[in-house]
């Protein structure tokens, strides 16, 4: 049976942006970043009201097709509600189309504000559990959502022998020293394009080097950072991608010459770079700055929050 719920419930959920992939990792590896947005809901008696501000205003749809809302029907859904009406209100920061997990933030905050209004209704509300299987069926693979669902650093793995196939992750502590910088250009990408630049078959030789790399980038974000140079090395996804952003490809090769662990930020186009304690080479910023980079210290992303009320983060 499912519980048609009142008018009047509010519920607000925030959530952090993620960078995919960290190098070798392919759809596997990824971690929260200190970027946030952050949704509002009201239940009503009928209709859809969405408001958007920041990023993607004026550019995503208005309907049930915005990825928010069908969040919110699917979270209900899995609670054993519905609600007849909703007034949606996005406050987002996160950019769209870079690479920083803006649609695994979107299935996610949904999610999660579906868990503020079914606890109203003594609902049970999706634990993390769930919440990785459900984002994660959106777009068929853990790896952002698994970070925007737990914050920090995940590694996340798919089970396809099961129907639909069932999504993990289990958190992995960064090391203190690992600070994390940005590098946004303002083009966008889009994962599905530049996903079809990968080949179907990757030779042993890679397939073995991409593994060495990221069981090393586990090591290398836990205990030794001093490795994360040879940790983040890939073969396997960015230099297919290159061709098709050519600024981000140089970009990086800027940061690694300055001895900076540095690696595309999911499909791209954003850059991702985990130093060791010390800022970004002058060098290495003055190179992004002058190529349409906004260069951006950002702290690790938190869990994702969800309240009842619409009040989730000062």
């Amino acid at each position: 049976m499912t519980l048609s719920l009142p008018a009047g419930l509010t519920a607000s959920a925030s959530v952090a942006a993620s960078s995919a992939n960290l190098g070798p990792g392919f759809d596997s590896l990824g971690v929260a970043l200190g970027l946030y947005d952050e949704i509002l809901v009201e239940t009503t008696d009928g209709g859809l009201v969405i408001e958007v501000e920041g990023e993607g205003a004026g550019q995503v749809p208005h309907d049930h097709d915005h990825l928010v809302v069908r969040a919110i029907h699917r979270g209900l859904l899995a609670a054993g509600a519905e609600a007849p009406g909703l007034v949606v209100r996005c406050r987002n920061k996160i950019p769209h189309s870079r690479g920083l997990g803006s649609s695994a933030a979107a299935v996610v905050g949904g999610l999660a504000v579906a868990n503020g209004l079914v606890a109203q209704a003594d609902l049970q509300p999706l634990d993390d559990i769930r919440l990785i299987q459900l984002s994660s069926e959106f777009e068929g693979h853990p790896d952002n959502a698994s970070a925007a669902v737990l914050g920090g650093a995940v590694v996340s793995w798919t089970d396809t022998s099961t129907v639909p196939p069932t999504y993990a992750a289990a958190p992995v502590r960064l090391h203190p020293d690992i600070r994390l910088f940005s590098g946004i250009p303002q083009v966008r990408s889009s994962t599905a394009e530049t996903r079809v630049l990968l080949p179907e078959h990757v030779s042993h030789t890679a397939a073995r080097f991409n593994l060495s790399r990221a069981a090393l980038l586990v090591v290398a974000l836990t205990e030794r950072p001093d490795l994360l140079m040879a940790a983040t090395e890939d073969v396997l996804h960015q230099p297919q991608r290159a061709p098709a952003m050519p600024a981000s490809a140089e970009f990086l090769q800027v940061l690694r010459r300055c001895g900076v662990a540095a690696v595309l930020s999911g499909a791209g186009p954003s850059v991702l770079a985990l130093s060791i304690g010390a800022d970004l080479p002058a060098e290495a910023v003055e190179f992004g700055t002058a190529h349409g980079f906004a260069v951006t210290e950002l702290g690790i992303g938190d869990p994702v929050r969800w309240s009842t009320g619409v009040a989730v983060r000062g």
